[in-house]
């Protein structure tokens, strides 16, 4: 009898095609069919883990959720009883903080398939190289040839980033506020100076929407500089104009650090009927040879560093990895406490709002820190 499971992953070619070719070979591999479900970006930021846990054996998850999943008991802890040195391999072979990213109150909820953090694209025919210095993108951007996503949650993506990157990073842990109010206002008032430059419909647009306009033929958007890479669009032929994907522009003195990431996990559901056959493919999918292989074969941007280092998967995609690793390496973990999920949320669209009103910077960072304070 064929073992049959039931995955959620996200709609993108990036996050479905992948699933798609490596659970292929599972089959073949176990006899044990997964049939994949996919769900928009947004749904994927914001949907309630636990009612796909519910209805689905394998769920890819965004590590914000891990205090509430935890709290919530809806999902199965991966790190089993003898199986130590595969995941000692995951944990050394995490690209930046990709793997400890999941891993909540002691217990591992999910491998890191997918890494990524705020990078740069841009269009090389147009662009020698992408800018280096935050001062450089504000004058490209006078000249409106830049856009960056600022639809909630990436409007606060992009607040978290600035923040760390000019060296006070915002609070992921602890009791105090969010930001100190007075660096608060600085960094929205850097967000804002660029929101006033960009097209008014980056206030309703996500990384995707973005990539899509930069990579089309007649496109004026020749560069974002805070953008979550996808490896797609970096591949030839994915669309009708290449991009390529670079470090992110410095505003402060420490290089490109700060990042906030994101990328994806692969959890297994607590109700699950099969959840040792589950465990045994998220195993299986995370590891070095099917992230290298098949997985970025097939458009995946992979969570394991064997993939981020292969000669072979950088050629394909115009040296992505290389070029954005420091990022990776330097990048800033979000909050991930039960509660947070929530006021990422509603915080983000605050920030959406008030850089569409150009509202005082005082009231704003009051306001964020005032929400993060409620959802603790």
């Amino acid at each position: 009898m064929v073992t049959k499971l039931k995955g959620m992953t996200w709609s993108h070619p990036r996050g479905y095609d992948p699933m798609i070719a490596c659970s292929s070979i599972w089959k073949e591999k176990t006899g044990v069919e997964i049939a994949w479900d996919k769900r928009s970006l947004q749904d994927f930021e914001s949907f309630p883990v636990e009612e796909l846990a519910r209805q689905y054996d394998l769920i890819v998850i965004d590590h914000p959720h891990v205090g509430q999943i935890t709290e919530e008991g809806c999902l199965a802890p991966l790190d089993v009883a003898g199986r130590e040195d595969e995941r000692r391999a995951l944990a050394d072979a995490s690209v930046g903080l990709s793997y400890p990213s999941y891993n909540w109150s002691g217990r591992q909820w999910a491998f890191p398939i997918d890494a990524a953090a705020q990078v740069q694209a841009y269009r090389p025919d147009a662009l020698a190289q992408a800018p280096q210095e935050w001062e450089e993108v504000i004058a490209l951007a006078r000249e409106g040839r830049m856009a960056v996503p600022l639809r909630p949650p990436h409007s606060l993506m992009c607040f978290y980033t600035l923040a760390a990157n000019m060296g006070h990073p915002c609070r992921n842990e602890g009791d105090g506020p969010l930001i100190d109010q007075q660096i608060g206002e600085q960094v929205y008032e850097k967000v804002l100076e660029l929101a006033a430059l960009v097209p008014n419909h980056c206030a309703q647009a996500d990384p995707i929407a973005i990539l899509e306009e930069m990579a089309r033929e007649d496109s004026r958007i020749i560069c974002s500089p805070l953008i979550y890479g996808y490896v797609n669009y970096a591949i030839d032929g994915f669309r009708p104009r290449l991009l390529r994907f670079a470090d992110i522009p410095v505003a402060g003195s420490a290089g490109p650090v700060g990042s906030a990431i994101g990328g994806t996990g692969i959890a297994v559901s607590a109700f699950s009927s099969a959840r040792e056959v589950a465990i045994d493919f998220a195993y299986w999918i995370s590891s070095a040879d099917i992230q290298r292989g098949p997985f970025a074969q097939a458009g995946g941007q992979p969570g394991h560093a064997a993939g981020w280092e292969d000669g072979e998967v950088n050629r394909q995609t115009q040296d992505f990895y290389r070029d954005t690793r420091a990022t990776l390496e330097g990048g800033w973990l979000r909050p991930r406490h039960n509660g947070y999920m929530t006021f990422q949320q509603e915080g983000a669209a605050r920030l959406t709002k008030a850089l569409s009103n150009r509202e005082p910077a005082a009231r704003f960072v009051a306001d964020l820190n005032r929400m993060f304070e409620q959802h603790r």
